[in-house]
């Protein structure tokens, strides 16, 4: 099985949990849904972007279950990044994993 992963707060997930679904605010306003191919980007967009955070999650997505919502495209620097053209269900994600800080501010997985 392949995956891909995607960042969460733990309240959203909760929240998408409840729907059945996610519906970031990114689909509405890009027209998708970011992840990230492995842990090394995972860990490069959480530092980018929510430094210091301890409320995240990271989803691991099954990709055969998103079908053809799933792209690979590259980004702005070349890099490539999985993209989901529409909501996540909740039906997809087989695991789950707590982004952990060291005293550093470095982020682990912990799976829950």
């Amino acid at each position: 099985m392949q995956t891909i992963l995607h960042l969460i707060s733990e309240q959203d997930w909760t929240a998408a949990q409840a729907a059945g679904e996610w519906r970031p605010e990114s689909l509405e306003s890009e027209g998708f849904i970011h992840g990230s191919k492995d842990q090394d980007q995972l860990f490069r967009v959480a530092q980018r972007l929510y430094a210091g955070r301890s409320d995240l999650l990271a989803l691991e997505v099954d990709t055969a279950a998103l079908g053809d919502a799933l792209v690979v495209e590259p980004s702005r620097s070349g890099e490539l990044y999985p993209h989901i053209y529409g909501p996540l269900p909740v039906s997809a994600v087989v695991s789950i994993h707590k982004l952990e800080l060291d005293d550093r501010g470095e982020f682990s997985l912990a799976v829950l």
